[in-house]
């Protein structure tokens, strides 16, 4: 088997280091990404391109993991620089006319839109392509397998390349080689069932290293997939103590922050990195999420 070079990109985020990752893997002609970043950090991409002596008309494939905005923002820009782009069908509506997905982020985040997440062009037609479930992809003899990956969002792919797999956000976050994950649960598709089934299948794979776009390349992949499984059901357990309780959003939002940062310093995190935790992965958005979930999934009448 072989083991493919593979830079993390750190895009500093609101200045926040380590937590959105764009994954670089050279090849003769060029490179791939795994992954965009946001349309506001298109600078400190082309940045740390540069870093490895390339520029963005170098690169010749992106493979979005899904098309939420601090994954596949700058696609649209990178695809008008020559890449193409890969997605998951239900992902790629989007890419090409991005004005829903633009509208409903704007009434989420307001007069922060522009700041947080920059311009997202639309990708061109002649520069999408759309992946199937277990699809292999070569790029200058780099295979790409793309592996159906739902539960935080219908339109996630996990990618498969050689001893290591690229997570998005289905692996969970994890930041700063720390042992400790955490689950972004946003609306509007979270399904901790499909979550489980995917990590199932993550697992069967049985790849060595894994990548989660937040944050970073370990070589652990099955200690960390069994760990996001083992709290995908601590998980469970406390919506099932909590949810039954009638909580309101607001309640939710205090009830979900005061459970993160209790498992946070259990794991032992200081207090820089579980701000860097929140910014990479909000608690007030995962309580969002795992509300709306609760009453469409899990009541009687849901």
């Amino acid at each position: 088997m072989l083991t493919p070079q593979v830079h993390t990109l750190d895009l500093n985020f609101q200045s926040q280091p380590g937590t959105i990752a764009v994954y670089l893997i050279p090849h003769a002609q060029g490179g791939i990404l795994v992954e965009t970043g946001p349309g506001s950090t298109i600078p400190a991409l082309v940045e740390a391109l540069a870093g490895h002596n390339l520029r963005p008309g170098d690169i010749s494939d992106v493979f979005l993991t899904h098309i939420h905005l601090d994954h596949a923002g700058a696609a649209g820009w990178l695809a008008r620089q020559g890449a193409r782009v890969y997605v998951h069908p239900r992902g790629a509506p989007h890419m090409l006319d991005p004005q829903r997905l633009i509208a409903s982020a704007s009434m989420i985040y307001g007069d922060r839109m522009q700041t947080l997440w920059g311009d997202f062009l639309a990708v061109p037609e002649d520069r999408l392509s759309v992946l199937q479930d277990e699809q292999v992809v070569d790029v200058n003899g780099l295979t790409i397998q793309a592996i159906d990956s739902p539960g935080h969002a219908k339109h996630q792919y996990a990618y498969l390349v050689e001893d290591i797999c690229f997570s998005g956000d289905i692996g969970g976050i994890r930041l700063g080689g720390q042992p400790y994950i955490s689950l972004p649960t946003p609306p509007p598709d979270l399904n901790l069932e499909q979550w489980r089934t995917s990590i199932q299948r993550l697992q069967a794979r049985q790849p060595a290293r894994i990548a989660p776009t937040h944050f970073g390349v370990y070589p652990d992949a099955p200690w960390h997939l069994q760990t996001v499984a083992q709290m995908l059901a601590d998980l469970n357990a406390w919506i099932e103590q909590v949810m039954p309780t009638g909580p309101t959003i607001e309640d939710l939002q205090q009830m979900y922050l005061a459970f993160e940062r209790q498992r946070a310093i259990h794991s032992g995190l200081d207090a820089s990195a579980v701000e860097a935790q929140q910014v990479a992965n909000p608690p007030s958005t995962s309580a969002d999420g795992i509300y709306r979930y609760w009453h469409k999934y899990r009541l009687p009448n849901g």
